[in-house]
């Protein structure tokens, strides 16, 4: 499918219209209309045929874009990173695999956790304590790569070098494989749930704020990653001139959404004489980007200028304020859905 860009849509939390950054909107606004997707699929994509939706779960999307199944994923970073080491540490494969734009939602932290109770304060006493009277520690997760990587790392800090040599990664309560060393769980969720009952010794998390931990009565030990929803590719599909051009056409538009987030158009009129006062403001607040847009008239110009309503300095109210002030007249507010400043968004490819 030379003439088609295949895209990883994630179920989940992204899928849904009220959370993960409103993924749905968020496409619509950058040219691509989704159909089918918020509703479980199939994804497809109505206005723009180059574009080919294939759903699944973020946890398959690094395997898929490493066999190129997929040209690009929209996945979080923690799940490409769970399957990188997956493919390293079972199978000794490296993947190449480059994250291109950050999309700004879906931040999580990935945290360990032990009980509330324990004493340590640090991932290396907590091991030191552990192994005094221990052959094994059980690690529960839905990442059990990334958490065997941690914990062993952390093992090795602690001087723990002859426990950290053997490991086995298993679903979760099946017979243990090893008599020594670190024993990861694979869990399907609920992970907190499972130290609060003592049936691990210890956790790798996903959280946002951490209040779920709190009620469980867990402690957060260590931060060991932090995620957010990416653009993902394998960059062996910049090889392809055709795909490629898909891909940075694709990447521009979202960049152009990404770009409008907290931003809207401001158009007043300014009597001609206060050209000088105006401008003076404008560029002293920073208020356009090469220039601002002037429609000159007989008695009066028509000024566009882009704000940023996330801007504490100078708040969206204030900037209209000081505009009036300096004798601006019809001020309108016009929100924005897309702002491609330029084509630095895809010199990173």
């Amino acid at each position: 499918m030379d003439n088609k860009l295949i895209i990883g849509m994630p179920a989940g939390s992204l899928a849904n219209t009220t959370r993960g950054g409103n993924l749905v909107k968020f496409l619509e606004n950058s040219g691509f209309t989704t159909k089918g997707y918020e509703t479980g699929g199939p994804t497809s994509f109505p206005a723009v045929k180059f574009l080919l939706g294939w759903d699944g779960r973020p946890q398959e999307f690094g395997t898929q874009l490493s066999l190129n199944e997929l040209d690009v994923a929209i996945a979080g970073d923690d799940w490409i990173e769970e399957r990188k080491l997956e493919l390293k540490i079972e199978y000794n494969i490296d993947i190449s695999l480059k994250k291109i734009l950050s999309l700004k939602r879906g931040n999580v932290r990935l945290v360990g956790i032990v009980d509330g109770a324990t004493k340590e304060n640090n991932v290396e006493n907590f091991l030191k304590n552990h192994f005094k009277d221990k052959k094994i520690i059980t690690v529960v997760s839905e990442l059990p790569y990334m958490s065997l990587n941690w914990i062993k790392n952390k093992m090795i800090s602690a001087g723990l070098d002859d426990f950290a040599t053997t490991w086995s990664v298993q679903k979760y309560k099946t017979p243990s494989k090893i008599e020594k060393g670190i024993l990861i769980y694979e869990t399907w969720g609920k992970t907190e749930a499972k130290i609060t009952n003592m049936s691990a010794d210890i956790g790798l998390e996903i959280t946002q704020s951490g209040s779920a931990l709190k009620s469980y009565g867990l402690k957060i030990i260590d931060e060991v990653f932090v995620s957010e929803t990416g653009i993902w590719i394998n960059q062996t599909i910049l090889d392809n001139k055709i795909k490629k051009e898909l891909l940075e056409m694709f990447i521009i538009n979202l960049h152009g959404s990404l770009h409008a987030e907290s931003k809207v158009l401001l158009i007043f009129n300014m009597p001609s004489e206060r050209k000088g006062v105006v401008e003076e403001f404008l560029s002293k607040h920073n208020l356009y980007a090469d220039e601002p847009t002037i429609i000159p008239g007989s008695k009066y110009a028509q000024y566009t200028i882009q704000v940023a309503t996330d801007n504490i300095e100078m708040p969206l109210a204030k900037v209209r304020y000081e505009l009036v002030k300096l004798g601006a007249r019809s001020i309108e507010t016009i929100p924005l859905l897309s702002s491609i400043p330029d084509m630095t968004s895809i010199l990173n490819f």
